[in-house]
C-alpha cells in the first residue's frame, strides 16, 4: 500500500508525539495497566492517521464518454442546479461525501484540458450542510473534455478538514482518473454535468475515484 506524500509530516510528527507520550509516561508512572491502555490506544490511533493517507492503485475505464467519480465517498446529491461561479447555466449536480474513512485522493473526472481553477477560502459548515458548496472553504477546477464539453467539479472542506490541495492549472492536458488534488479529513466533491448526460448512480451509492462511473455523455 503506498501513502500520499501530503501525509509525510503528520505521520511523522504524530508518531513522535505519541512515543513521546508513551515513554514520558511509562518512565514516571509504574502502573503496567495504564502503559499497556495508553499503547493501545496510540496504536489504534496512529494507525486511523495511517489508513487516511493511503493512496491505492487505481484502474479507470478508459472509454472517452464516461465521467468518472473524482472521489471514494457516497452519493449524497443528483440534482438540477445552476452553476453559478464558472458556467452560469443549468447544469445536473452530484455531490460525493468523503468520511474521515474514505481515501481522500481526488481524481480528474473527465481528461481533457484544464480551462480554470479558483481557491475560495471559507467556512467549515458539516460537508453534507446545502450551503457548503458555496460558503466553505474550496476549489474549483473545469476540464474542457476532448468532446469539447466543460466539466466543473469543485473540492469542498468540511467540519474536519482544514487543507486543500491541487497539482493542475490552467492549460495543463490531464488524463481521466489521474490524482489532481488532496483534502485533508472529512469533505465533498461536488461535479456540475451537462443536463443531457445520462447518470449511472444514485443517492446512497459508494464511489471509488477513478474508477466508478458517474455518467455517460451523450
Amino acid at each position: 500500500m503506498k501513502f500520499h506524500k501530503e501525509g509525510n509530516f503528520i505521520l511523522l510528527i504524530s508518531f513522535l508525539i505519541l512515543a513521546g507520550i508513551n515513554v514520558t509516561v511509562i518512565l514516571l508512572v509504574n502502573l503496567p495497566w495504564l502503559h499497556y491502555l495508553l499503547i493501545t490506544a496510540a496504536v489504534i490511533l496512529y494507525g486511523l492517521i495511517v489508513q487516511f493517507f493511503r493512496n491505492p492503485t487505481r484502474t479507470s475505464p478508459t472509454d472517452p464518454n464516461y465521467i468518472l467519480a473524482p472521489a471514494d465517498g457516497k452519493v449524497v446529491v443528483i440534482e438540477e442546479t445552476t452553476e453559478q461561479e464558472y458556467l452560469k447555466d443549468a447544469r445536473r449536480q452530484i455531490s460525493i461525501f468523503m468520511s474521515p474513512l474514505n481515501v481522500h485522493v481526488n481524481r480528474n473526472p473527465v481528461g481533457g484540458e484544464v480551462t480554470y481553477t479558483q481557491y475560495h477560502p471559507g467556512k467549515y459548515l458539516v460537508a453534507w450542510h446545502p450551503k457548503s458548496s458555496t460558503e466553505n472553504e474550496r476549489n474549483t477546477l473545469v476540464i474542457k473534455a476532448k468532446n469539447g464539453v466543460e466539466v466543473l467539479f469543485r473540492q469542498i472542506a468540511g467540519a474536519m478538514a482544514r487543507r486543500i490541495k491541487w497539482y493542475v492549472k490552467p492549460g495543463d492536458e490531464v488524463v481521466s482518473g489521474q490524482e489532481f488534488g488532496f483534502i485533508r479529513f472529512g469533505s465533498r466533491v461536488d461535479v456540475f454535468l451537462p443536463l443531457d448526460a445520462e447518470i449511472k448512480v444514485k443517492i446512497g451509492d459508494k464511489t471509488r475515484g477513478g474508477e466508478t462511473v458517474l455518467a455517460e455523455f451523450k
